[in-house]
């Protein structure tokens, strides 16, 4: 299929976020389809393809499809400041992660190949026959967030929010009706300002991305991660806003920006 009509790709276990996506599509114009199989759909080979769903999905589709799905780079909390992360975040490898003999919170700075948790120790995390010894992995201190924010960003600019968690749980809300009565949102607002300016100062971003920011207990700011919009929950945010965003994180390779390429995710070769 040839068609000048962009077309949003839905990955086949749709969630909320993609059922408000694909509404939001419809409203303004685009095709909106939910994929059938884990497969490029054959009919969108010649279309201008983005893609809502999880690595896997984009990982199986991508390459066919001629998209360009951008991402964080895996070191890019440990290149902020103190001040902005509230705890010490290093890059290493898995084998490394295993030598700790101390608390420490660990996960894969990308794709979920294990849980992202405090562990006791390094003894604790996958061994050898689960996941290699190179696989790379972010370790940092230990850091209680009471509530947690979720801002999508495009050219710099948050678009959209929602809060997705207090004291660790599952607690979603519209970022205004969030902060009130105290005005949390606009602190909200206010600190991921900083994290973008510092970001362009010398932690980039690619142009759509989404960042977690959350308050720790002792009443400070501090961000959580940065992920693939494409790849991402809404939550409670406005989809028209998260949509915009997604379009750019997850479209045609040909229609980025130079700047945009070295966060361009590395797509397998598919073999049918």
């Amino acid at each position: 299929m040839t068609t000048d009509t962009p077309v949003l790709l839905l990955a086949p276990r749709i969630n909320e976020t993609g059922l408000q996506l694909r509404t939001a599509a419809g409203r303004r114009g685009l095709r909106a389809c939910v994929a059938t199989s884990w497969q490029a759909p054959r009919e969108l080979l010649d279309a201008r393809v983005h893609v809502y769903g999880g690595p896997l999905f984009g990982d199986a589709v991508g390459r066919e499809l001629g998209l360009g799905l951008l991402e964080p780079a895996a070191d890019w909390l440990t290149r902020l400041p103190l001040a902005l992360t509230g705890r010490r975040v290093t890059a290493t490898t898995l084998a490394e992660a295993r030598r700790l003999r101390r608390p420490a919170f660990v996960k894969p700075p990308v794709d979920k190949l294990f849980a992202a948790r405090v562990y006791p120790d390094g003894g604790a995390l996958p061994g050898p026959a689960v996941l290699d010894a190179d696989t790379p992995v972010l370790v940092s201190e230990v850091v209680r967030f009471v509530t947690e924010y979720r801002l999508f960003v495009l050219d710099g600019e948050v678009r959209a929010g929602s809060r997705y968690a207090v004291d660790g749980e599952l607690s979603v809300a519209p970022l205004e009706s969030a902060g009130a009565p105290d005005g949390e949102a606009a602190e909200v607002l206010a600190f991921t300002r900083d994290v973008l300016a510092a970001s362009a100062a010398g932690a980039p971003l690619p142009s759509a991305s989404v960042v977690d920011i959350g308050r720790t207990e002792n009443g400070r700011w501090a961000v959580v991660e940065a992920n693939a919009a494409w790849a991402s929950g809404g939550y409670a945010a406005d989809p028209e806003a998260v949509l915009d965003v997604v379009l750019r994180s997850g479209g045609p390779a040909a229609q980025l920006p130079a700047t945009d390429r070295p966060f361009l995710r590395d797509l397998p070769e598919v073999v049918r």
